[in-house]
């Protein structure tokens, strides 16, 4: 039987891989010939904080994969592609035609710092930012379009910007519980998948191993986005870094809103399980991944 880390463990592995993540960003996220004004509202975007979950997944699946080898595809263009793309969905989620949201990881959002029609350019920064660090940064043109298209397809019309077109109810989709995991598990499993998956790319993962890794991101997004949605009724806004209590205002479709709280952290605590169990493949090698399931499980902000 595998252990898992330590809280301490796992929370000083996430400190590192986040501090390595925040390198490359610094490198690569505005390119050369971007305007100065729009580097500055980039920078300001992506670099203001944040856990750098997603980006860890893509870093800790490529490891987990590699039996203690080096990757055969350095995982950090991956890591640092899916970050400047959840970050531009974050800068125009924020906006005042979508959650119209004033604060965003503690600091004012983007279009409240630099305006709205900024806002809208640096997510489309982002965005095509993001393909091409995968274009430039990775060597064999394989991996790549590998890699481009896992993250389109999580990304993309079918993935999570299909869960934010439901979420803002502009498309038809189920009632209940059904409708519920049909938004979180495009607009937040979708991507927590690919992560996992461009990681186990990245590793040299053989399609069984990927296939799994990808099912556990799936599973881990479900039970983070559930215990999101319990945290928006519990904590506050400092303790979040963003507006509380945002959803029930908006009269959002949520698990606290459909379930009540106690029936919500049981499904996340069963997503969570779920999600452990498909790295039993993995002996060892996953622990870390193990790891993070408990400490998001267990989250306050």
């Amino acid at each position: 039987m595998s252990v898992s880390q330590t809280t301490t463990e796992i929370t000083a592995t996430l400190a590192d891989l986040a501090g390595r993540v925040e390198t490359a960003i610094e490198q690569w996220v505005a390119g050369p010939g971007v305007p100065t004004e729009l580097a500055e509202a980039m920078r300001y975007a992506v670099l203001g904080g944040g856990k750098r979950l997603r980006p860890a997944l893509v870093l800790l699946s490529a490891k987990a994969v590699c039996e203690g080898a080096p990757p055969a595809t350095d995982p950090m263009p991956a890591a640092v592609a899916l970050e400047l793309v959840h970050t531009y969905s974050l800068v125009h989620d924020d906006l005042p035609a979508m959650d119209d949201d004033a604060l965003r990881r503690g600091r004012p959002t983007v279009h409240v710092k630099f305006g709205e029609a900024m806002a809208i350019l640096v997510g489309d920064a982002l965005l095509t930012r993001a393909f091409a660090i995968l274009a430039e940064k990775i060597d064999d043109p394989k991996t790549a379009v590998s890699l481009a298209a896992e993250l389109a397809r999580a990304a993309g019309p079918s993935g999570m910007i299909a869960g934010q077109v439901a979420d803002m109810a502009l498309c038809t989709f189920p009632e209940g519980a059904a409708g519920l995991e049909y938004i979180h598990q495009r607009k937040t499993a979708a991507m927590f998948a690919a992560a996992c998956s461009m990681g186990a790319i990245c590793g040299g993962a053989d399609a069984s191993t990927r296939s799994a890794l990808a099912a556990f991101g799936g599973d881990l997004g479900l039970a983070f986005q559930i215990t999101d949605d319990l945290l928006d009724t519990t904590a506050t806004s400092e303790q979040l870094g963003k507006t509380a209590g945002k959803d029930a205002a908006a009269g959002k479709r949520t698990y606290p809103a459909l379930l009540g709280p106690a029936e919500s952290a049981l499904a996340a605590e069963q997503a969570s399980r779920k999600a452990t169990g498909r790295l039993d493949t993995l002996g060892s090698a996953a622990d870390s991944l193990r790891s993070i399931v408990e400490m998001l499980l267990a989250r306050k902000n």
